[in-house]
């Protein structure tokens, strides 16, 4: 599998993901910095990766969104391709319009390093078929304005089409407000676009690939929750990683 990987100025996690997809799952993985206007190679999936692009000046993505490489990030969408943003990836893909809604500030105001729950709300192809509905997933967020919010319109049909993918819960998978940290409409953690080629979510899969708890007591790590997500796309049907 072909992945690359837009590299803008600010971002801090292109390296952490090329290192997730390439050494660990043992894709093809490159960076494309942000002035390419077109991609090197023909990719099987595009990752906007997670950061401070651009130093997240005016809002977060926003100029970003209007970076060079971004034409060739859409017309690989347009054409069916998988594009996958991951916090900062969000919220550019948002604001270019790839994705519905918008990230706004935490409910606190307060930038927010720490793990949560996430729940999977649907098992599909490609990005969570691997996975079963209700299933929880440990990873963990670092961002400011990742509050997810779109109007009851949006929100609604999002609903209706199966597009949530992700949803922030307690641990043990029930709702419960308090575990909502970020304070995002429904709990929302990740959804897809409606023809299904792009997802974005808030939480950091490429930090959690492997089981932190077991370090002091294995040599050899289990996996964790964030491989076990990012695995639905490398390692699905019909794809050699």
């Amino acid at each position: 599998m072909h992945v690359g990987i837009v590299r803008f100025p600010g971002s801090n996690c292109d390296f952490d993901c090329l290192w997730a997809f390439g050494r660990e799952l043992g894709a093809a993985a490159e960076l494309v910095w942000h002035r390419e206007e077109r991609f090197p190679r023909n990719y099987d999936l595009v990752v906007i990766p997670g950061g401070f692009a651009f130093g997240d000046y005016l809002r977060a993505g926003a100029i970003a969104r209007v970076s060079p490489v971004m034409q060739a990030v859409e017309r690989f969408a347009a054409d069916g391709g998988l594009v996958l943003g991951i916090c900062n990836g969000f919220q550019v893909l948002t604001e270019a319009g790839l994705l519905p809604g918008s990230l706004v500030m935490n409910r606190d105001l307060k930038f927010l390093s720490r793990e949560v729950h996430a729940r999977v709300e649907e098992s599909v192809d490609p990005w969570t078929a691997r996975l079963a509905v209700g299933q929880v997933l440990r990873m963990p967020i670092a961002h400011q304005e990742g509050a997810y919010t779109a109007s009851p319109e949006v929100l609604a049909e999002l609903e209706a089409n199966h597009q949530v993918l992700l949803r922030y819960t307690a641990p043990d998978g029930t709702t419960d407000p308090e575990w909502n940290l970020n304070g995002s409409e429904q709990a929302i953690a990740g959804i897809r676009n409606k023809a299904g080629n792009v997802f974005g979510l808030m939480p950091h899969p490429e930090r959690a690939m492997e089981d932190l708890e077991a370090w002091s007591s294995s040599a050899k790590l289990p996996p964790g929750d964030g491989r076990r997500l990012l695995e639905c796309v490398v390692e699905r049907e019909g794809v050699q990683a």
